[in-house]
């Protein structure tokens, strides 16, 4: 499992006219309560039997820490886009069965979604989370997919990989999956 964290952030702020980390922002997660956007993220991956990790930035201690409380491992490197954190997370654990991706600004998405995408996972395919606005997240990517994953860079993610003989849609009603935040939201 890999949580997805190093963004810089730089729309968010922009907006928000403030020099904050957006994932350490209080917001409402799926389940109404008010925490740091990423601790929601986390949260959804409690319950799941996989090794988990959190790609970060340099200097967001605070955010290593929580990641950490919530047992994940962190690797924090210098990225320049979505490609290359993707990439060095696949390395990062290249001997895994398959890599289940999560962004860690999606507050509202539900455990339940991120279970499914996880039970949907097989070795050649690639798993995701859909809904009625089409493709969201989680995505869950087989074993076979690793050597692909592992050569992504800049900030182009994995979506051009989806073809519709190697998708297997996990059809949820979790608009979180849609829900990936960019500018301030209400808490």
């Amino acid at each position: 499992m890999l949580v997805l964290a190093a963004g810089n952030g730089s729309r968010y702020r922009a907006a928000a006219q403030a020099d904050i980390d957006k994932l350490l922002v209080p917001c409402a997660g799926a389940d109404g309560s008010v925490r740091p956007m990423l601790e929601h993220a986390l949260l959804a991956c409690q319950g799941l039997d996989a090794q988990r990790l959190l790609i970060t930035r340099p200097g967001k201690l605070a955010v290593e820490a929580l990641a950490q409380r919530h047992g994940f491992d962190v690797l924090v490197l210098e990225s320049p886009g979505l490609g290359d954190s993707l990439a060095a997370g696949v390395r990062e654990r290249s001997q895994a069965d398959g890599w289940l991706v999560l962004l860690g600004d999606m507050p509202r998405l539900r455990a339940a979604t991120v279970a499914a995408v996880a039970g949907a996972m097989a070795p050649a395919t690639i798993a995701v989370a859909t809904g009625p606005q089409g493709f969201g997240h989680p995505v869950g990517f087989g074993r076979a997919w690793g050597g692909v994953l592992a050569g992504l860079c800049g900030d182009q993610g994995a979506r051009r990989l989806f073809r519709a003989d190697v998708l297997v849609p996990v059809p949820v009603s979790d608009e979180g999956i849609y829900l990936d935040v960019d500018v301030p939201i209400s808490a």
